[in-house]
């Protein structure tokens, strides 16, 4: 299936641009509305250099551009030789997880804000969880809380142990989107070395972590909610004092 439009109008009409990157852009721009209003799906024909040139009624050169762009972006899959060119690419936004989390870094949020939207996920996530966990995910959660007792002592391990669960929880929500966000987020966030990690804290957050399991398999979202609520709000507090936040609460996790 190819773009059924064959130049960019505003207003009824043509539109026309100085740069060969104005031009492209548009290119992407209707590519990617196609997309969003399903007249492009998954493995569709999008084209190749050549036919968005004739399409367009550009230069190869700009269809080239835009072509790259939109395999950049994960719009398009490209293949070369005979048989070849631009297709919809089938989804995997696990891929941009990480690139979203290097743009958030860039752009300086705080970890305030960092943590007060992982709170808003995960408490979201636990309550999902409750709701459509499997009998697989109800054996993975437990089985990260054997592991993580056995490497209790072991700061670095348990803190990845720690991420694991969080990450199994939120998995359990069956919920994609939670998911991609959670693991940009966690990109950012979750040291990989826990300084303020001590047995004590460790001790803490896996009776708080047996606590959340067990309400997800007892199917009690409101109170795994509530006391996921609680236990961010915790690690959001340790999070925002590691980083100098002058209104950084007091406490732990």
């Amino acid at each position: 299936m190819k773009i059924e439009t064959p130049l960019i109008t505003r207003s009824g009409q043509p539109f026309l641009a100085s740069r060969s990157g104005s031009l492209s852009a548009q290119i992407v721009a209707d590519v990617r509305d196609a997309l969003f209003e399903k007249r492009l799906k998954p493995g569709a024909v999008i084209g190749t250099e050549k036919d968005l040139a004739a399409q367009y009624g550009v230069s190869r050169i700009v269809a080239r551009d835009a072509l790259r762009t939109l395999e950049a972006l994960g719009i398009a899959e490209i293949r070369m030789g005979k048989g070849g060119g631009a297709r919809v690419a089938r989804g995997n936004p696990r891929l941009f997880a990480e690139a979203l989390a290097v743009q958030l870094d860039l752009t300086g949020v705080s970890a305030a804000e960092v943590m007060d939207a992982q709170r808003a996920i995960e408490c979201l996530a636990a309550e999902l969880a409750a709701e459509n966990a499997t009998p697989a995910d109800h054996a993975r959660l437990k089985r990260l809380l054997a592991e993580a007792e056995a490497i209790i002592d072991d700061g670095d391990a348990y803190t990845r142990s720690c991420r694991e669960f969080h990450l199994a929880i939120t998995e359990a929500s069956h919920n994609r989107v939670l998911v991609v966000q959670f693991i940009s987020l966690h990109h950012v966030s979750w040291p990989s070395h826990n300084r303020t990690l001590t047995p004590e804290v460790s001790r803490r957050v896996l009776g708080v972590h047996k606590e959340l399991a067990a309400l997800i398999e007892m199917r009690d979202a409101a109170g795994a909610r509530k006391l996921m609520d609680d236990h961010v709000k915790m690690i959001r507090a340790r999070r925002v004092a590691e980083h100098g936040d002058k209104h950084a609460e007091e406490g732990c996790c």
